[in-house]
């Protein structure tokens, strides 16, 4: 059965570039790189509330064609600020695929960018992500 989200890969053709990317979208350094950090075939962050793992793949790795355009299947990270994380990735180089989009009436709201890569970022409000956490902590 799934348990959870553990990680989520994806590729560039560029990684350096990513890896400057992400850096800074994160404000941190990726903890994990093959062979080395300075010449890396995968790197990996590590952040969140649980620790989520995001790592990047040299894209001549990938068993498919790696292009600069999205693709891929969206995973939606719950933040706090959707409208300052849209900015913020946008700010990045980020484009738009999708902007803020209400989810019924309940404070579900989506969006969602291509990175410089071609691999989409799905970010939103998710009072069900809020609520687990809260609980976890209690």
């Amino acid at each position: 059965m799934l348990r959870g989200f553990a990680t989520v890969s994806f590729y560039a053709a560029d990684l350096g570039a990513a890896r400057e990317w992400y850096t800074k979208l994160l404000g941190i350094e990726p903890y994990f790189a093959v062979p080395n950090v300075d010449n890396p075939a995968y790197l990996e962050w590590r952040f969140g509330d649980f620790q989520c793992e995001l790592g990047i793949i040299d894209a001549k790795y990938a068993h498919h064609t790696v292009a600069n355009g999205p693709a891929g299947a969206i995973i939606h990270w719950h933040v706090d600020d959707l409208e300052g994380t849209l900015d913020r990735l946008l700010a990045l180089g980020a484009t738009l695929i999708e902007g803020i989009t209400e989810r019924g009436d309940t404070g579900f709201r989506t969006a969602s960018v291509a990175d410089p890569f071609g691999n989409v970022i799905g970010i939103m409000n998710n009072p069900h992500y809020l609520e687990v956490l809260a609980e976890m902590k209690a």
